[in-house]
């Protein structure tokens, strides 16, 4: 028989081996299918930077229409709610320290009549700084809130504003602001490589466990064919479970589709052969099912929380973190799925990104290849 024909006369069997266990294990169909449901709500739902209904005293000393406008322009949006009013700052502390309160603001005397003469009309906010990320996201809010509508009441006066340059502000590619759009492409990343990993970390631990191994070194199947073999069948789950969480995404989130689904869908292959490997790798180097379960879900979710810029910008990271994140598949997959998503990005500007995962995968397989050995030791 050809070599090339009996190759892949061998990796198909094997296969088909795999798929039958595959379908015969439903806690293998539940975590390949259901998990990434489960993980796709509970994270989407409870990771949000999206401010809503924050509890905010006014603490209204000019008590004026002026100042009633801020007011009213604070809490135009669900973003902030009045909780409270006061006449005194003093009042504001024990309702900080109690978490009553996450901001406070503070409209002296005088503020309408200083706004009519042209002057600087201050007004304070305060913040509660033990919630870092709140905190820098209300006081940003409220400072472009304040300013706003400080320059509105000024043109309304017939008056220019201090200085010639006015800002115009306009977003691009999540206009809205929607924290949802930026963590639903991570959150994919994160659950796929998960997912992926813990799917074959378990796969040759298996066999090596309950002596199954055996049979193959009985048989002419090669190492790259084992490797191969145990592979193709969880990457066609795999790209389902990318179809489930990428429709499900669009559909809970409203998250956008503004490129190519072809391109994503590509890359999306390219990620999950790459993450497959890995869990092979693991599989093989350790030969026992609960350490590979605990190194896969090690090296998966934390590469991908900490360093793939899903949450934290790379830029910022430490030079030795920064080096280190560049073997991290996840980074580059984030990149292509926000790219794809939400600003129609094309393999013109994502390619780079295409290479780093090709490169990854490619590396994974060669180095399960190369650690599996056909005897027992």
């Amino acid at each position: 028989m050809n070599p090339a024909l009996a190759f892949f006369t061998r990796l198909i069997a094997l296969s088909r081996k795999e798929l039958i266990h595959i379908v015969r294990d439903v806690r293998v169909i539940y975590m390949a299918l259901g998990m990434p449901v489960v993980l796709l709500l509970l994270f989407g739902y409870a990771v949000s930077f999206d401010l809503d209904k924050l509890p905010v005293g006014v603490v209204d000393q000019d008590g004026t229409a002026a100042s009633r406008r801020l007011v009213q322009a604070l809490t135009a949006t669900d973003a902030f709610a009045v909780s409270r009013s006061m006449r005194q700052p003093e009042e504001t502390e024990e309702l900080f320290r109690s978490g009553k309160l996450k901001v406070a603001l503070l409209i002296p005397d005088g503020y309408e009549r200083k706004l009519a003469r042209g002057e600087v009309a201050e007004s304070q906010i305060l913040l509660d700084g033990a919630d870092g990320t709140t905190t820098s996201i209300a006081l940003g809010y409220a400072m472009g809130v304040s300013q706003s509508e400080s320059r509105r009441a000024l043109e309304s006066s017939g008056l220019s504003p201090q200085f010639g340059i006015q800002d115009r502000v306009r977003l691009r590619f999540n206009p809205g602001m929607k924290s949802a759009h930026f963590i639903v492409p991570g959150l994919i990343a994160l659950i796929l490589s998960i997912m992926a990993v813990l799917l074959t970390a378990l796969t040759v631990a298996r066999e090596w466990e309950r002596g199954s191994m055996e049979q193959l070194f009985a048989t002419p199947v090669g190492r790259l064919e084992v490797i191969l073999g145990k592979l193709f069948p969880y990457v066609v789950l795999g790209m389902v479970q990318v179809l489930l969480v990428v429709t499900l995404g669009t559909i809970l989130f409203e998250v956008p589709v503004k490129g190519s689904l072809v391109l994503l869908f590509g890359a999306a292959l390219l990620f999950l052969v790459g993450m497959l490997g890995q869990g092979l790798f693991i599989s093989v180097v350790t030969r026992n099912q609960q350490v590979a379960t605990q190194i896969g879900v090690v090296t998966s979710m934390l590469p991908t929380l900490l360093l793939s810029g899903f949450l934290f910008p790379i830029e910022n990271m430490p030079l030795p973190l920064r080096m280190l994140s560049t073997v991290i598949p996840s980074r580059y997959f984030i990149v292509v799925l926000r790219g794809v998503l939400l600003k129609g990005n094309g393999i013109d500007v994502l390619w780079p990104n295409l290479v780093g995962m090709a490169a990854f995968a490619l590396a994974m397989i060669v180095l399960s290849s190369a650690r599996f050995k056909r005897r027992l030791d």
